[in-house]
Protein backbone atom coordinates (compact mmCIF):
# COMPACT_ATOMS: atom_id res chain seq x y z
CA UNK A 1 0.00 0.00 0.00
CA UNK A 2 1.40 3.03 -0.80
CA UNK A 3 1.81 6.72 0.58
CA UNK A 4 -1.20 8.28 -1.48
CA UNK A 5 -3.38 5.49 -0.42
CA UNK A 6 -2.67 5.71 3.19
CA UNK A 7 -3.48 9.60 2.75
CA UNK A 8 -6.41 8.69 1.18
CA UNK A 9 -8.04 6.27 3.67
CA UNK A 10 -8.01 9.28 5.93
CA UNK A 11 -10.41 11.13 4.03
CA UNK A 12 -12.80 8.23 3.36
CA UNK A 13 -16.71 9.85 4.93
CA UNK A 14 -18.53 7.12 6.88
CA UNK A 15 -21.61 7.26 4.16
CA UNK A 16 -22.86 5.49 1.42
CA UNK A 17 -21.15 5.42 -2.00
CA UNK A 18 -19.26 4.51 -4.88
CA UNK A 19 -15.59 3.46 -5.20
CA UNK A 20 -12.97 2.71 -7.93
CA UNK A 21 -10.29 1.09 -7.99
CA UNK A 22 -6.85 2.29 -10.61
CA UNK A 23 -3.75 0.29 -11.48
CA UNK A 24 -0.34 1.80 -11.90
CA UNK A 25 -1.10 2.87 -15.40
CA UNK A 26 -4.24 4.80 -14.37
CA UNK A 27 -6.80 1.94 -15.18
CA UNK A 28 -10.02 1.72 -14.12
CA UNK A 29 -10.21 -2.14 -12.90
CA UNK A 30 -12.55 -2.20 -10.14
CA UNK A 31 -15.84 -0.09 -8.92
CA UNK A 32 -17.56 -1.23 -6.03
CA UNK A 33 -20.58 0.23 -3.91
CA UNK A 34 -20.73 0.31 -0.33
CA UNK A 35 -22.98 1.50 2.47
CA UNK A 36 -20.24 3.00 4.23
CA UNK A 37 -17.37 4.15 2.31
CA UNK A 38 -14.71 4.33 5.02
CA UNK A 39 -15.57 0.68 6.58
CA UNK A 40 -15.44 -0.69 3.47
CA UNK A 41 -12.61 0.46 1.11
CA UNK A 42 -10.13 -0.08 4.23
CA UNK A 43 -11.26 -3.94 4.62
CA UNK A 44 -9.45 -4.21 0.90
CA UNK A 45 -5.91 -3.00 2.68
CA UNK A 46 -6.15 -4.60 5.57
CA UNK A 47 -5.86 -8.30 6.42
CA UNK A 48 -6.09 -10.50 3.25
CA UNK A 49 -6.33 -14.34 4.63
CA UNK A 50 -10.33 -13.93 4.20
CA UNK A 51 -9.95 -12.48 1.04
CA UNK A 52 -10.75 -14.39 -2.24
CA UNK A 53 -7.59 -15.47 -4.63
CA UNK A 54 -9.22 -12.63 -7.24
CA UNK A 55 -9.62 -9.70 -4.16
CA UNK A 56 -6.05 -10.63 -3.44
CA UNK A 57 -4.84 -10.18 -7.15
CA UNK A 58 -6.76 -6.92 -7.34
CA UNK A 59 -5.70 -5.51 -3.90
CA UNK A 60 -2.03 -6.14 -5.28
CA UNK A 61 -2.91 -4.41 -8.24
CA UNK A 62 -4.38 -0.94 -7.26
CA UNK A 63 -1.99 1.93 -7.50
CA UNK A 64 -5.40 4.52 -6.75
CA UNK A 65 -8.58 4.95 -5.72
CA UNK A 66 -11.51 7.50 -6.24
CA UNK A 67 -14.67 7.86 -4.25
CA UNK A 68 -18.46 9.64 -5.09
CA UNK A 69 -20.73 10.07 -2.45
CA UNK A 70 -24.59 9.54 -2.52
CA UNK A 71 -27.46 9.80 -0.04
CA UNK A 72 -28.43 6.10 -0.40
CA UNK A 73 -27.92 2.80 -1.11
CA UNK A 74 -30.04 2.54 -4.13
CA UNK A 75 -28.49 5.48 -5.37
CA UNK A 76 -25.07 3.58 -5.03
CA UNK A 77 -26.12 0.82 -6.64
CA UNK A 78 -27.84 2.49 -9.67
CA UNK A 79 -24.20 4.88 -10.28
CA UNK A 80 -21.89 1.19 -9.68
CA UNK A 81 -24.18 -0.39 -12.33
CA UNK A 82 -23.76 2.44 -14.43
CA UNK A 83 -19.92 2.74 -14.29
CA UNK A 84 -19.54 -1.09 -14.41
CA UNK A 85 -21.10 -1.30 -17.87
CA UNK A 86 -19.89 1.68 -19.65
CA UNK A 87 -16.24 0.83 -18.06
CA UNK A 88 -15.91 -3.00 -17.88
CA UNK A 89 -13.52 -3.00 -15.26
CA UNK A 90 -11.34 -5.89 -15.38
CA UNK A 91 -12.13 -7.85 -11.85
CA UNK A 92 -15.26 -6.35 -11.98
CA UNK A 93 -18.18 -9.16 -11.97
CA UNK A 94 -21.52 -7.48 -13.33
CA UNK A 95 -23.74 -6.67 -10.65
CA UNK A 96 -22.78 -9.69 -8.54
CA UNK A 97 -22.64 -12.80 -10.70
CA UNK A 98 -25.03 -11.13 -13.41
CA UNK A 99 -27.76 -10.85 -11.35
CA UNK A 100 -30.43 -8.41 -12.56
CA UNK A 101 -32.21 -5.89 -10.25
CA UNK A 102 -35.75 -5.05 -11.13
CA UNK A 103 -36.57 -1.53 -12.97
CA UNK A 104 -39.75 0.24 -13.31
CA UNK A 105 -40.46 0.83 -16.99
CA UNK A 106 -42.48 3.21 -18.71
CA UNK A 107 -42.74 3.63 -22.60
CA UNK A 108 -44.43 7.25 -23.39
CA UNK A 109 -43.82 7.02 -26.84
CA UNK A 110 -46.88 4.42 -26.54
CA UNK A 111 -50.85 6.14 -26.52
CA UNK A 112 -51.78 4.11 -23.28
CA UNK A 113 -48.57 2.27 -22.17
CA UNK A 114 -48.63 -0.03 -18.87
CA UNK A 115 -46.31 0.84 -15.72
CA UNK A 116 -44.03 -2.53 -16.04
CA UNK A 117 -41.34 -4.14 -13.99
CA UNK A 118 -38.69 -5.65 -16.05
CA UNK A 119 -35.08 -7.12 -14.68
CA UNK A 120 -33.17 -5.94 -17.54
CA UNK A 121 -32.30 -1.66 -18.71
CA UNK A 122 -32.33 -1.42 -22.77
CA UNK A 123 -31.47 1.49 -24.43
CA UNK A 124 -35.00 1.48 -26.31
CA UNK A 125 -36.29 5.05 -25.80
CA UNK A 126 -38.48 4.44 -22.60
CA UNK A 127 -38.10 5.78 -19.50
CA UNK A 128 -36.64 3.85 -16.27
CA UNK A 129 -36.91 3.71 -12.96
CA UNK A 130 -34.09 1.94 -10.72
CA UNK A 131 -32.90 -0.23 -10.45
CA UNK A 132 -34.39 -1.57 -6.66
CA UNK A 133 -33.00 -3.33 -3.98
CA UNK A 134 -35.82 -5.22 -3.10
CA UNK A 135 -38.32 -7.05 -5.61
CA UNK A 136 -40.73 -7.62 -2.79
CA UNK A 137 -41.10 -3.99 -1.78
CA UNK A 138 -41.36 -3.12 -5.61
CA UNK A 139 -44.09 -4.88 -6.07
CA UNK A 140 -45.85 -3.64 -3.25
CA UNK A 141 -45.54 -0.26 -4.45
CA UNK A 142 -46.89 -1.24 -7.87
CA UNK A 143 -49.69 -2.26 -5.91
CA UNK A 144 -50.36 0.51 -4.25
CA UNK A 145 -49.83 2.92 -7.72
CA UNK A 146 -52.69 0.64 -8.88
CA UNK A 147 -54.80 1.31 -6.04
CA UNK A 148 -54.50 4.96 -6.65
CA UNK A 149 -53.58 5.49 -10.12
CA UNK A 150 -55.89 3.76 -12.98
CA UNK A 151 -53.52 3.02 -15.07
CA UNK A 152 -53.93 -0.05 -17.20
CA UNK A 153 -52.42 -3.58 -16.73
CA UNK A 154 -53.47 -5.59 -19.72
CA UNK A 155 -51.58 -6.05 -22.59
CA UNK A 156 -54.60 -6.46 -24.86
CA UNK A 157 -54.18 -3.77 -28.09
CA UNK A 158 -56.24 -1.11 -27.31
CA UNK A 159 -56.99 0.53 -30.57
CA UNK A 160 -58.19 -3.13 -31.79
CA UNK A 161 -60.45 -3.12 -28.78
CA UNK A 162 -61.92 0.58 -29.38
CA UNK A 163 -62.67 -0.29 -32.78
CA UNK A 164 -64.61 -2.95 -32.10
CA UNK A 165 -66.07 -1.39 -29.17
CA UNK A 166 -65.52 -3.71 -26.93
CA UNK A 167 -66.52 -3.65 -23.30
CA UNK A 168 -63.97 -2.74 -20.51
CA UNK A 169 -62.65 -5.48 -18.04
CA UNK A 170 -63.27 -6.12 -14.21
CA UNK A 171 -60.05 -3.55 -13.51
CA UNK A 172 -62.51 -1.02 -14.96
CA UNK A 173 -65.36 -1.57 -12.56
CA UNK A 174 -63.43 -1.96 -9.52
CA UNK A 175 -61.74 1.46 -9.75
CA UNK A 176 -58.32 0.19 -10.78
CA UNK A 177 -58.20 1.03 -14.23
CA UNK A 178 -59.49 4.39 -16.25
CA UNK A 179 -60.15 1.64 -19.14
CA UNK A 180 -58.89 3.38 -22.05
CA UNK A 181 -60.03 0.65 -24.58
CA UNK A 182 -63.34 2.27 -24.18
CA UNK A 183 -62.25 5.08 -26.30
CA UNK A 184 -63.54 7.96 -23.71
CA UNK A 185 -59.41 8.83 -22.02
CA UNK A 186 -57.77 10.31 -24.58
CA UNK A 187 -53.70 10.38 -24.97
CA UNK A 188 -53.10 13.13 -23.11
CA UNK A 189 -55.11 13.18 -19.84
CA UNK A 190 -53.52 8.82 -19.83
CA UNK A 191 -50.08 10.66 -20.15
CA UNK A 192 -51.03 13.22 -17.25
CA UNK A 193 -51.94 10.49 -14.97
CA UNK A 194 -48.45 8.37 -15.68
CA UNK A 195 -46.71 11.84 -15.40
CA UNK A 196 -48.02 11.40 -11.62
CA UNK A 197 -46.81 7.74 -11.46
CA UNK A 198 -43.24 8.68 -12.90
CA UNK A 199 -43.14 11.52 -10.18
CA UNK A 200 -44.05 9.13 -7.38
CA UNK A 201 -41.05 6.41 -8.29
CA UNK A 202 -38.75 10.02 -8.90
CA UNK A 203 -39.54 10.30 -4.89
CA UNK A 204 -42.44 12.85 -4.95
CA UNK A 205 -44.56 10.97 -2.34
CA UNK A 206 -45.38 12.55 0.66
CA UNK A 207 -49.23 13.39 -0.89
CA UNK A 208 -49.82 9.64 -0.94
CA UNK A 209 -48.22 8.04 2.07
CA UNK A 210 -49.92 11.14 3.68
CA UNK A 211 -53.38 9.07 1.95
CA UNK A 212 -52.30 5.50 2.71
CA UNK A 213 -51.33 6.72 6.83
CA UNK A 214 -54.61 8.17 7.17
CA UNK A 215 -56.48 5.54 5.65
CA UNK A 216 -54.10 3.00 8.19
CA UNK A 217 -55.24 4.99 10.99
CA UNK A 218 -59.09 4.93 10.28
CA UNK A 219 -58.68 0.86 9.84
CA UNK A 220 -56.75 0.72 12.97
CA UNK A 221 -59.42 2.19 14.83
CA UNK A 222 -61.76 0.17 13.11
CA UNK A 223 -59.99 -2.56 14.52
CA UNK A 224 -58.91 -4.06 10.73
CA UNK A 225 -55.75 -4.61 12.17
CA UNK A 226 -54.85 -6.98 8.91
CA UNK A 227 -55.78 -4.27 6.63
CA UNK A 228 -54.12 -1.32 8.70
CA UNK A 229 -50.39 -3.51 8.51
CA UNK A 230 -51.05 -4.21 5.10
CA UNK A 231 -50.94 -0.26 4.24
CA UNK A 232 -48.30 -0.38 6.65
CA UNK A 233 -46.02 -2.29 4.69
CA UNK A 234 -47.30 -0.79 1.44
CA UNK A 235 -46.26 2.78 3.30
CA UNK A 236 -42.57 1.26 4.19
CA UNK A 237 -42.40 -0.05 0.13
CA UNK A 238 -43.23 3.29 -1.14
CA UNK A 239 -40.73 4.69 0.76
CA UNK A 240 -38.30 2.32 -0.05
CA UNK A 241 -38.77 2.82 -3.31
CA UNK A 242 -39.08 6.33 -3.82
CA UNK A 243 -35.64 7.30 -2.54
CA UNK A 244 -34.27 10.09 -3.95
CA UNK A 245 -32.30 8.75 -6.88
CA UNK A 246 -31.60 9.67 -11.06
CA UNK A 247 -34.37 8.27 -13.50
CA UNK A 248 -32.01 6.50 -16.50
CA UNK A 249 -32.91 7.76 -20.06
CA UNK A 250 -32.68 5.39 -22.15
CA UNK A 251 -31.05 7.37 -24.90
CA UNK A 252 -26.86 6.80 -26.10
CA UNK A 253 -26.26 10.80 -24.96
CA UNK A 254 -23.64 11.56 -22.52
CA UNK A 255 -23.58 14.04 -19.60
CA UNK A 256 -20.64 15.37 -18.23
CA UNK A 257 -22.29 16.24 -14.38
CA UNK A 258 -20.51 19.08 -11.91
CA UNK A 259 -20.90 19.65 -8.48
CA UNK A 260 -20.22 22.66 -6.04
CA UNK A 261 -19.88 22.65 -2.28
CA UNK A 262 -18.89 26.14 -0.64
CA UNK A 263 -18.68 26.77 3.08
CA UNK A 264 -16.44 29.16 5.29
CA UNK A 265 -13.58 27.54 4.80
CA UNK A 266 -13.26 26.91 1.08
CA UNK A 267 -15.04 25.29 -2.24
CA UNK A 268 -15.10 21.60 -3.79
CA UNK A 269 -15.96 21.23 -7.45
CA UNK A 270 -16.37 17.71 -8.77
CA UNK A 271 -16.69 16.53 -11.87
CA UNK A 272 -18.43 13.49 -13.05
CA UNK A 273 -17.77 12.16 -16.71
CA UNK A 274 -20.29 9.66 -17.66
Amino acid sequence: MNTKIQEKLKLLPDKPGVYKMFNAQGELIYVGKAVNLKNRVRQYFQSQKNHTAKVRAMVSNICDFDFVIVTNETEALNLESNLIKQNMPYYNILLKDDKHFPYIRIDFRQDFPRVEIVRRYKRDGAKYFGPYLSSFMLRESIEAVRENFPVRQCKHDIGRMIARGERPCLMYHVGKCCAPCTGKVTREQYHELLNEVAALFEGNCKPYIAKLTEQMQKESQNLNFEKAAQLRDRIRAIKSVSEKQIASSATDKCYDVFALARDELGTLAYGLFV
